[in-house]
C-alpha cells in the first residue's frame, strides 16, 4: 500500500487525545465503511486517494481509532451518475475481502435488479448482504422516495431466502417518524424474519426529534438494527438504546465521509452539515477550527454511553461484539 499523508491535523489529534482515547475500546468494528476505485465516483476528500480499499481504509480509520484492532463491514460506493460502474463496485469489495480478515462485504443493488441474479452474484463474489441507495429511485425527488422505489420486496424475499443483512439509508424529509417509511420498515421486518435489517446513521436520525417520534412504534421487531455512522447527535443514539437496548446499535464511521472536517447539526425540524468550506468558522470572537466528521461521532456516542448509564462491557458490545455477533464472525 501506497503510504498517503491523512487528513487529520493536531487539532484532531489533540481532540483525540481529550475525547476519544479513554472511551474507545481496543477493537473496532466498523459496520459502515465505503470502498472505492477510481473512475468510479467523485468524491474529492482532502487527503484521502481516488482508490481505496480495505489497506487505505484500516489505515485511515488509524486517525479515529489509533491502533487498536480494526474489522468492517464494506459498502460498494459509486457516483450516483455513473450507474454503469455498479459491478465494478461490487467486485471491488469482493476482491479486498481476501486481505480483510473478521470483515464482511454488501453487495449493491438497484431496482432493476433479478432476484434471482442477484442471489448467484452475492454467492459468486462470496459477500453477505444487500445495498440499496435512494438515488437509484426512479422518482424525482429521491429524497422523498418510499423504501420499495430503491429496496423493492422481492429483493428482501430473497435476502430472507438467504439471511443475509440489508444496510438501508431511509429518506423522506421526518425520516423514521414518518408514516410510509415505518410501514415498510414494519412490513419487511414481519413479513420476512430471517433479513438482518440495519437502518444506517442511526436511523437516519440526524434531526433526533424524527428518532424520538418513531423508533417506539418499532421496538417490538427483533430483526432490526442500527448502524450509528456519521451520526454526530447523541439522543439519535440514546433513543436507539433506551428503546431497543444497546445490543442493536452497532458502530461505523461512514467512511470517506468520516474525514470530512465538520458535522451534521439538528435545525429546526430538520438537519444541516457543516464542513470547513462553510462560512461560519470566524462567527466568534476567535475562529474555530473543526474537526473529522469521524471524531465528533465517536464523542457524540461517549455522551450517549454515559447518558444512559452503559458500563465498559456494553459499549464493547456497540463497538465490536454487537457486530461480529450479527455478522457471524468468529470470536477471537
Amino acid at each position: 500500500m501506497t503510504s498517503h499523508p491523512s487528513p487529520a491535523t493536531e487539532i484532531d489529534h489533540a481532540f483525540f487525545e481529550r475525547e476519544v482515547e479513554s472511551f474507545l475500546p481496543d477493537k473496532v468494528f466498523d459496520a459502515h465503511a465505503h470502498l472505492m476505485k477510481e473512475g468510479s465516483h467523485r468524491f474529492a476528500i482532502r487527503g484521502i486517494p481516488a482508490t481505496f480499499g480495505y489497506q487505505e481504509v484500516k489505515h485511515f480509520s488509524e486517525d479515529l481509532h489509533s491502533q487498536r484492532r480494526y474489522a468492517g463491514l464494506f459498502l460498494p460506493g459509486f457516483d450516483a451518475s455513473l450507474k454503469q460502474k455498479i459491478p465494478e463496485a461490487n467486485n471491488w469489495v469482493s476482491e479486498q475481502l481476501a486481505f480483510a480478515p473478521d470483515c464482511v462485504g454488501a453487495f449493491f443493488v438497484t431496482p432493476e435488479d433479478d432476484p434471482e441474479w442477484v442471489q448467484q452474484e452475492v454467492r459468486r463474489l462470496g459477500l453477505h448482504g444487500l445495498k440499496c441507495y435512494h438515488t437509484m429511485a426512479p422518482n424525482q425527488p429521491t429524497f422523498e422516495a418510499e423504501i420499495p422505489d430503491y429496496l423493492p420486496e422481492p429483493l428482501v424475499a430473497v435476502a430472507n431466502q438467504e439471511g443475509w443483512f440489508i444496510t438501508l439509508h431511509i429518506v423522506k424529509k421526518h425520516a423514521v417518524a414518518d408514516p410510509g417509511n415505518l410501514y415498510w420498515i414494519r412490513r419487511y421486518c414481519e413479513r420476512y424474519p430471517h433479513i438482518k435489517l440495519i437502518l444506517a446513521h442511526s436511523a437516519r436520525g440526524f434531526q433526533p426529534a424524527h428518532n424520538l417520534a418513531g423508533l417506539e412504534s418499532l421496538r417490538d421487531l427483533n430483526n432490526l438494527y442500527f448502524d450509528s455512522s456519521a451520526n454526530c447527535e447523541p439522543i439519535a443514539h440514546q433513543a436507539i438504546v433506551r428503546l431497543f437496548g444497546h445490543k442493536k446499535l452497532i458502530y461505523g464511521t461512514d467512511f470517506p465521509i468520516s474525514h470530512i472536517k465538520g458535522r451534521c447539526v439538528a435545525i429546526g425540524d430538520t438537519f444541516l452539515w457543516l464542513t470547513e468550506n462553510s462560512p461560519i468558522w470566524n462567527e466568534k470572537h476567535s475562529a474555530i477550527e473543526p474537526v473529522l466528521v469521524g471524531l465528533e461521532h465517536i464523542r457524540s456516542l461517549k455522551w450517549a454511553c454515559w447518558s444512559e448509564k452503559l458500563v465498559d462491557s456494553q459499549i464493547e458490545d456497540i463497538f465490536w461484539n454487537n457486530a461480529t455477533q450479527l455478522f457471524g464472525i468468529q470470536k477471537s
